[in-house]
């Protein structure tokens, strides 16, 4: 694969795929078919790798997160059927050289190496098949600062419920807490209709994420700024009318966004929301994007 921008999308439909196009929506091209029901995606440029978890069925624990190049070759599953329940949102952190993700009914918030080892858990909101049924306690999406030091996470509620929150803590675990008593966990935002994947913008220090609940708050994306100066946490809503919002990418050096919806569209726009455009429609359900700037071959 050339040099150039391109956006990496996974489709829960259609047996599942991971297919990758250019920023303006053209030259399509599937790199991978036959995944169990891919939500994250993540991309390594420099080792020339593509990321992405596979949710499985939950019912029956077997999430995975799998690895490909970035022209679809040496597929491999890094982290096995099981070891994470239903793994949602994928963050490749550079600093650290970790994956990060959210695990659903496993409410959990997990992370590894990028070659699927020393899998551990940083936060657990629950346990047990009766706490797996409390939608509240679904961690999704997930987001690192390297900066400030903070992990980001979303627990979306059920369906269109006003029950969805975003959290953040210390990227480690405090000394002698487990990862369900950590005493530094911060509630951000509660009450939202149903939030997803979130993305951090660490040059404008701020946070974006997409909820698929019901409007007016709902089916938009959503921006805070990262330093409260009264300790209060504020919002705005820079896109709506989305049907059923799941991913988010941002290209701050290119003052883009791009969101994915399970109705089967690929929008991009300015980060503040503005010049909105559909560049793919009716491509199934669409679930994670990564955006990203590959080097010549």
């Amino acid at each position: 694969m050339g040099g150039g921008e391109r956006l990496f999308v996974l489709e829960a439909s259609g047996g599942g795929r991971l297919f990758s196009v250019h920023p303006d929506g053209s030259d399509k091209t599937v790199l991978v078919t036959g995944c169990r029901i891919p939500d994250g995606v993540a991309v390594d440029v420099g080792a020339g790798h593509v990321y992405w978890t596979n949710m499985g069925v939950p019912a029956a624990d077997d999430g995975s997160v799998e690895r490909v190049d970035l022209a679809g070759g040496n597929r491999t599953t890094i982290v096995a059927e099981g070891a994470t329940h239903t793994p949602k949102q994928l963050h490749l952190e550079a600093s650290d050289r970790k994956l990060y993700w959210g695990d659903r009914e496993g409410m959990r918030v997990m992370r590894c190496e990028l070659d699927g080892s020393g899998v551990e858990t940083l936060v657990r909101t629950g346990e047990g098949e009766d706490d797996a049924r409390d939608a509240t306690r679904w961690c999704v999406g997930v987001a690192v600062d390297p900066v400030g030091g903070h992990l980001y996470w979303s627990q979306k509620g059920p369906s269109d419920a006003g029950l969805g929150r975003i959290l953040r803590a210390g990227i480690a675990l405090p000394a002698g807490q487990p990862p369900d008593r950590r005493g530094d966990v911060e509630v951000l935002f509660e009450g939202l209709p149903e939030p997803i994947d979130l993305e951090l913008d660490l040059k404008a220090r701020a946070l974006y994420w997409t909820d698929r609940g019901d409007p007016p708050r709902g089916n938009t994306v959503n921006r805070a700024p990262l330093d409260q100066p009264d300790g209060r946490w504020t919002s705005e809503i820079l896109l709506t009318h989305l049907m059923e919002g799941i991913g988010i990418a941002l290209d701050p050096d290119g003052g883009r966004m791009y969101v994915t919806d399970l109705g089967g569209s690929v929008y991009a726009a300015g980060l503040d929301g503005s010049g909105r455009r559909e560049i793919l429609a009716a491509q199934g359900n669409l679930t994670g994007i990564a955006h990203a700037v590959l080097q010549a071959v």
